[in-house]
């Protein structure tokens, strides 16, 4: 399976980066790729855990956010896409 080339600006949600990492270790602890195959694997996995890490990031910070907007409040919709800036809507 050839690696995926990510040549726009969309990203994938976090669920499918994590999927696509998994997918990446278990071909690379099969041992059976060439090197060159498996540096590429590698550094796309480095890629995948990174933007993971940046969105778990993202999440605990609008948490973090809206537990200190007020200990009582009510859930708010949030899109990761607008950012925790968009939350201070008047509705």
């Amino acid at each position: 399976m050839a690696a995926k080339k990510k040549t726009g600006k969309k990203k994938n949600t976090f669920e499918t980066n994590l999927s696509e990492l998994e997918q990446l270790v278990e071909r690379l602890e099969q041992g059976d790729l060439p090197l060159e195959q498996a540096l590429k694997e590698f550094e796309q996995g480095i890629q995948l855990a990174r933007e993971c890490q940046s969105a778990l990031k993202k999440a605990e910070q609008t948490v973090e956010i809206l537990l200190k907007k007020h200990a009582e409040a009510a859930p708010e919709p949030y899109s990761l896409e607008h950012g925790a800036e968009d939350n201070n809507q008047d509705d």
